[in-house]
């Protein structure tokens, strides 16, 4: 990756972070709130790959943590995971397909949800696991379903990255 890419993922990245702390963060659709800046680190890394997703979700979370004055970290972790994540289904099983992004979206907004629940609650805080599983989880999962395709395009054109190429095939030499 050359120095402009990376200058036009960070870029993205920082401008995702701004978004979700200043603006989508307080859009509340049905009880739970989509989250943008999830969708462009899970983008990157199905376009770019594990570890570019993984630094992606890193400084993004840190981002968002200092912006809204939360735990140092914790949305930097599960950020972290997320991009790694994405980034291997990228590398791997998503090659080629059309709809990685919407499938990524749904199963990481989840496991996002879990773990910072898991987070705060080992850190101490009081927290309504049945309103933060049952009642803000399922919005959230279909409001960055229904945006992952729109997110999805706009990152790859931002950071101008074509979708990964399907693996070829592999010759086992004897």
């Amino acid at each position: 990756m050359s120095g402009g890419g990376v200058a036009r993922a960070s870029g993205v990245v920082f401008a995702g972070a701004l978004l979700q702390a200043v603006i989508v963060s307080s859009l509340v659709v049905g009880g739970g709130s989509p989250d943008l800046l999830l969708l462009v680190v899970i983008s990157l890394g199905l376009l770019r790959g594990s570890i570019p997703g993984a630094v992606a979700g890193f400084a993004g979370g840190l981002v968002v943590d200092l912006l809204t004055l939360d735990t140092l970290g914790v949305t930097s972790l599960v950020l972290t995971l997320a991009g790694f994540w994405a980034g291997r289904y990228g590398e791997t099983t998503a090659r080629g397909r059309r709809l990685p992004p919407l499938l990524a979206a749904a199963v990481l907004t989840i496991l996002a949800g879990v773990f910072a629940l898991v987070l705060h609650y080992m850190l101490g805080y009081e927290l309504d696991a049945r309103q933060a599983l049952l009642t803000a989880l399922p919005p959230a999962v279909v409001a960055n379903v229904l945006l992952a395709l729109p997110v999805h395009a706009l990152v790859r054109w931002a950071v101008r990255e074509r979708e990964l190429e399907p693996a070829t095939e592999v010759e086992v030499v004897v």
